[in-house]
C-alpha cells in the first residue's frame, strides 16, 4: 500500500469518532431547544388529545436513550429521517438544496480567490504602497460589513436604482424553467443542456449574492496571503535564492508562493465549510433556496430529523474538505507525504 494510500485511510479513521461525536452532540442539542415540537406540529386548534397522539407518531413518547438507538439504525440504513415540515424524507430535502448552497459558496470563492490571493500577493511584495493600503482597507470592509448590509446594499443599488438586476428571488427568474436536472448546478446543467438564455438568467441572479458572500471570505483569504508571503519572502531560503541569482520571478513564484499556499489552502477549507454552513442571511436577502435557510426554518419549528440531517451533512462535508486538503498539501509540498509513513 503506497503512502498516500495509507494516508487516506488513517484520516478516514480518524474521522470516524468525530462523526459519531457530531452525532451525539445534534441529537441531545436538538432535544434541549425549547418548546413542543408535538405542540407546534399538531397545531393551534389541537387538543391533548391530538397533542399526544402527534408526539406518539413523532417517536418523542420513548425515553432518550431509546430514542438514540432508533435514531443510529436509521442512519446505518441510510436513513436521515423524515421532516415534519416539508413531509419530505431529509435526505432527499438537503440533496434538493444541497447543489444551490454549493454553487453559490463556490462561486464566490472563486471570484474572492480572484481578488486576493493576486491582491495579497502584491501587498506582500510591495509594504507600505497603495495596493498594501488598499489590502487592509478591503480586509477590514470585508470584517465589517455584515453580509445582509452589504447583500441589501447592493440589491438596492443594482436592482432599486440602477435596475440592472434582476429580483433577488431565488436561483431563476419565473420567466425561466429549470434546466434539465444532472448535476444541481443550474449553470452546470444549463450548459449541457445547450440552453445558453438559462445559463445566462441564472449567472444573473447568482451575480450579486455571489459578490455579497465573495466580499465576506475576501477578507481571511486575502489577509493570510499576505501574511503567508510576507513569511516566505523573509525566509533564509529565499534569500539563498537571491543570492544565487535566480531571476525576481522564479524566486517569486517558485519557491515563496508556492511556500505561501500552504497556509492559504487551509483557509480556504476553513473558509468554505464555515460559509456553507453560515449563509443563511445571504440566502433570505436573496430568497436563495439553500441548506442554510433550510436548517434555520426546520430549527424554528423544532423539526428535529431536518437539523440533524443538517449536521450531519456538513459534519461529513467538512471531514471530506479536510482529507481533500491533506491530499493537496501532499502534492505541493512531498514533505508531508512522508510524515505519514
Amino acid at each position: 500500500m503506497g503512502t498516500r494510500s495509507r494516508a487516506v485511510l488513517i484520516r478516514i479513521g480518524q474521522a470516524v469518532p468525530v462523526l459519531f461525536g457530531v452525532v451525539i452532540i445534534s441529537f441531545v442539542l436538538t432535544r434541549a431547544l425549547p418548546g413542543d415540537p408535538a405542540v407546534q406540529f399538531a397545531g393551534v386548534m389541537a387538543t391533548p388529545e391530538s397533542i399526544e397522539q402527534t408526539r406518539v407518531s413523532l417517536g418523542l413518547d420513548k425515553p432518550l436513550p431509546q430514542q438514540f438507538l432508533i435514531y443510529l439504525e436509521e442512519l446505518a440504513h441510510g436513513d436521515l429521517g423524515q421532516s415534519v415540515s416539508t413531509g419530505r424524507p431529509v435526505a432527499e430535502d438537503l440533496a434538493d438544496r444541497m447543489p444551490a448552497s454549493l454553487e453559490l459558496t463556490l462561486t464566490a470563492l472563486i471570484l474572492s480567490c480572484l481578488v486576493a490571493i493576486p491582491l495579497g500577493v502584491l501587498a506582500a511584495t510591495r509594504p507600505g504602497s497603495l495596493v498594501d493600503q488598499l489590502c487592509r482597507v478591503l480586509v477590514t470592509a470585508g470584517v465589517s460589513l455584515p453580509t445582509f448590509f452589504t447583500g441589501i446594499v447592493l440589491i438596492y443599488v443594482f436592482y432599486y436604482l440602477l435596475g440592472i438586476a434582476p429580483s433577488p428571488l431565488g436561483r431563476l427568474d419565473f420567466a425561466y424553467l429549470d434546466p434539465p436536472h444532472v448535476t444541481g448546478f443550474f449553470l452546470i446543467d444549463s450548459a449541457l443542456a445547450g440552453d445558453w438564455e438559462t445559463w445566462l438568467g441564472a449567472l444573473k441572479q447568482l451575480i450579486l449574492p455571489a459578490i455579497t458572500l465573495g466580499l465576506f471570505t475576501l477578507a481571511p483569504i486575502a489577509r493570510m496571503t499576505r501574511a503567508a508571503m510576507l513569511s516566505a519572502l523573509s525566509a533564509d531560503y529565499i534569500r539563498t535564492a537571491r543570492a544565487a541569482g535566480l531571476n525576481r520571478r522564479k524566486v517569486l513564484y517558485g519557491y515563496a508562493f508556492r511556500n505561501a499556499l500552504l497556509p492559504v489552502i487551509t483557509t480556504l477549507g476553513m473558509v468554505f465549510s464555515f460559509v456553507l454552513g453560515a449563509n443563511v442571511l445571504v440566502e433570505k436577502v436573496f430568497a436563495w433556496p439553500g441548506i442554510g435557510s433550510y436548517a434555520v426554518e426546520a430549527l424554528v419549528v423544532s423539526d428535529y430529523a431536518a437539523v440533524q440531517g443538517f449536521v450531519l451533512a456538513m459534519a461529513l462535508l467538512f471531514v471530506t474538505l479536510n482529507l481533500v486538503i491533506d491530499l493537496a498539501y501532499s502534492m505541493i509540498d512531498p514533505r508531508f507525504g512522508t510524515a505519514a509513513k
